[in-house]
Order: structure tokens, then sequence, then C-alpha cells
């Protein structure tokens, strides 16, 4: 089995479960392809004694009989056995082949794609509860563990239970992509060397999910890489995008379309203007479709400065579906060269700036780290004033910190050294300027630049850029 990278709070975790004195139910979510079946495997290689996985729109009876099958291999016979007649019989099944095993060492069972086990009137998931409360709960050396992708089921019936598995787990890991370090690392551990500019380049288009990650090619270019897996007629993420959402939530369209939304919003919209851009009902189904995507790494809540949650900006931060809404979705142009040519076109530098800027939210921790305020606590917040007359103004990503400072942060993607000439600048000194007045702040503000190769210095940015922090430091390893 391949080496598994990064991942270090999760093998935390699991690591824990293994020393557990009691027995541990664990629930592993995320979108697909993210790698949550590997993980399992991995940590788990040398207890795993069962695993079963479910199959999308399979029968009960498919089920049971792939139970079957998973049972014979779990004992090493080499005969079928005959499939059980219901998910009640099955467990009990399970519990039989488990007990005397248990009895000697810690062991795990493992189901992955959970949901789809539990296919209409099947049973599956009352049969489950049942197994899990009167007999699995009460076994100090065995770990559960139940895998899915179906977003909108997981939260629904496992972390969020009503029913039999209300509170019932005892861990939970909502598996998210690589970071950049991460990434950097698995391409690295599959022969693939490429400078840091051109793993962001790649980050940029596809995000850290392994399994796109897994197809680049040893000797490709980003651009060439993108250019095949995205524009040419067999690329993977050529038609990715309406899989990825409809294997994941129920009633898919609604989230596709709050997606849409925030693609074409790049500044993000609070909860009332998704309701009001995408025609949703306000209430607890508008929310629990936010939570879903939130959930699941596609958006994410901004908290506004000095303003509550219900205030929060939500912005999109899946960066493949960013991608493919702006340049696969209604591209013209297919087949290998497509993307060398869009990638000089003004539309490129609109994205590329969007695109970088959701990839330094995900690792403020890592920008913190290398403003040296690790250690200092920090609000992390997004602000903007929009009057009906005179100059707005919008930032991004903003750090309140305890030692009487707030950091303003301006992310800038470039390909050299970025220049802040006359007019930039002009417009960065109002920008601070609107802030302080209309925040009312005493607190001293440090204006930190986050680009790819730094600020070139001269007369404009002397004086007005307190901290630089560059690509480098956003590959660090993850803190």
């Amino acid at each position: 089995m391949e080496a598994l990278i990064g991942r270090i709070a999760e093998k935390k975790i699991l690591s824990e479960m293994l020393v557990s004195p009691s027995s541990e139910l664990l629930a592993v979510f995320g979108r697909r392809r993210v790698g949550k079946t590997f993980l399992i495997r991995s940590v788990f290689q040398k207890q795993l004694i069962f695993e079963l996985s479910g199959v999308h729109d399979a029968s009960a009876a498919e089920q049971l009989l792939n139970f079957s099958k998973a049972i014979a291999e779990a004992l090493g016979s080499q005969l079928p056995l005959a499939a059980p007649k219901n998910w009640t019989e099955a467990f009990w099944q399970l519990r039989e082949f488990a007990s005397p095993i248990i009895k000697k060492r810690k062991a795990v069972i493992f189901f992955d794609e959970f949901p789809w086990l539990s296919s209409h009137k099947s049973g599956f998931l009352s049969a489950f509860e049942y197994f899990w409360n009167q007999w699995a709960s009460q076994q100090p050396n065995l770990i559960v563990a139940i895998c899915g992708s179906a977003a909108s089921w997981m939260i629904k019936k496992v972390v969020n239970s009503k029913g039999g598995l209300h509170n019932r787990l005892t861990r939970k890991i909502r598996l998210l992509p690589f970071t950049l370090y991460e990434t950097e690392q698995y391409l690295k551990s599959n022969n693939i060397h490429i400078d840091r500019y051109q793993v962001l380049t790649i980050f940029m288009a596809m995000g850290g999910v392994p399994h796109y990650l897994k197809e680049l090619k040893k000797g490709e270019s980003a651009i060439q890489a993108i250019d095949r897996l995205c524009f040419t007629k067999d690329g993977l993420l050529s038609t990715e995008f309406a899989n990825l959402y409809r294997s994941l939530f129920e009633n898919a369209d609604r989230h596709i379309s709050v997606v849409k939304a925030l693609a074409d919003k790049p500044s993000g919209l609070t909860r009332n203007e998704i309701i009001d851009t995408c025609n949703l009902q306000s209430g607890g189904t508008t929310s629990l479709l936010l939570e879903e995507l939130v959930e699941s790494g596609f958006i994410t809540p901004y908290l506004p400065f000095q303003k509550n949650a219900n205030k929060s900006i939500y912005k999109l931060s899946d960066e493949y579906s960013l991608f493919y809404l702006k340049f696969i979705e209604h591209s013209r142009a297919t087949g290998a060269g497509t993307w060398i040519k869009k990638s000089s076109g003004s539309s490129w530098r609109s994205w590329s700036g969007y695109a970088f800027e959701g990839i330094c939210l995900k690792h403020t921790d890592h920008i913190k780290q290398a403003l040296g305020i690790s250690g200092v606590f920090t609000e992390t917040s997004a602000w903007r004033h929009a009057p009906r007359t005179g100059n707005g103004a919008q930032i991004d990503l903003l750090l309140d910190r305890q030692d009487n400072i707030i950091s303003i942060c301006e992310m800038k993607f470039s390909n050299t050294e970025f220049v802040i000439d006359k007019t930039y600048a002009s417009e960065l000194q109002q920008k601070l300027d609107i802030f302080r007045r209309e925040s009312k702040t005493k607190k001293t503000l440090f204006l930190s630049m986050v680009t790819t190769y730094g600020v070139k210095n001269n007369i404009y940015s002397i004086g007005l850029v307190q901290n630089q922090v560059t690509i480098d430091d956003l590959f660090r390893p993850n803190v």
C-alpha cells in the first residue's frame, strides 16, 4: 500500500482510538475522492477484520449478497456463504464472527459508503443502530468506522442523528482536501518534481483532492496537466462537476445553484443574499443546505469584523468548482492546447486573483505563523463597507490581535515580484482610512501583503507595507 501523506491531525485521532479503553464509533465524511477510505485502511491496516462497501443504487438483496461475500473473505472461506435474509440476521453473523477476535485484541469493523448500504426500506440503519447500541458499544476492544461521501445523508442520519445514533458517535473526522504542503509532498511521493509556482497553479485549478492529483504525469507542466485533465475529450475533470454534486447531495440542483451564485460573486454573499439570489425559502431547509455545503468543504462562512455569526459572508472555497464554472462549463474551445490559449487572457487574470485569495484564506494559520503571531490570541474575520454613495471598501482577511494590532491582509497573485504603483498605493491607503473611520478602532493597523514572490521595494511600498508573506510561507508543514 502506498504511503499515507500528511493527515497529521487525523492520524492522531485514529491512533488515540487504538489505545482507547472503550468501544469507539467513528464517522468519517467529506466530499468524494478526498481519501477517506485510504485513511482508514492505512492507519487501521493491522486491526481491520471486516470491511463492507455500499454500492450506489443497489437493492437490499444485492447489498446483503456482498455482505455474505465480505464475511466469507474475512473468515478465509473458499466457499461462498448463503446471503442473510435481512440486515438483522447479517449483523448477528457479524457479531458471531467478531466476538472471539475482540476477546484477544483490538479490532476494526469498517463500513464504507455507509449511506448506500441504507437503501429504501432495507432496514439497514435500524439494524445497525441495534447492533451498536445493544452489543458493539459494550466491547472495549472494538472500533466501528463508518465512511460516506453522501454529505446530506451522513450529516442528517449520523452526525446530527435524532434516532438511534443520537449522541452515539465517539469521534468524527471531516476530511478535507490536502493543504499546499500536503499536495507538494503527495506529488513528490509520485515522483513528480515541479516548483512551487507550478504546484500552486495546479492547486488553483483542482484543489488538493488526492484523486485528481493522482492523474498528474511526470514531466508535465502545470499548464499541460490542466489542459489534458480539463479540456480533452477523456479528461477526468471535464465532466466531474455534475457527478460530484449529485453523488453527494439529494436535490443537488439547489446546491449547484448556491455554488454558481457564489462563483459569480467573488466578494461573497450573506445568507439572505443567497436566499434572494437563488430563490430559496428562509428556514431550516436552507440552513441545512448551507451546512451540507460547508461540511463538504465547498463553501466557507467568514465572520464579519465586529459582527455576529448570523451576518457571516459565504464564499466559494472549492477550487475545482470555481475553475469549472469559469472556464470549462461553457467553453466552446476544447482539445489539446485550449488552456495554453485561455491562460493568457484577461479572464485568467481575474480568476487567478480570486483563486489565490481563496487558497490564502484556507492557509490562515500559515499566514499567522509567517507574521510571528501564532502564539497571540487572534480573531480572524472579513470586513466590507458598501455605502449607497461614496467609496466602499472590502478586506477579505483581517487578523484582530490581542497585542493591540490589526493585520490587514492583501492577497495578490503574480508570476514575479508584485509591484505597488502610485494608484494601488492610494487605493490601499484609502482602504485603511475607511476601515479606521467606519470601525472606529483605536488599534494600530499593519498592512500585510500576501503574494507569490514578495513585494518589490519602491517608494510606494516602503512605509505602507509592514509585513510580507510569500508562497514559501504557505507551503510550510501544517501548523
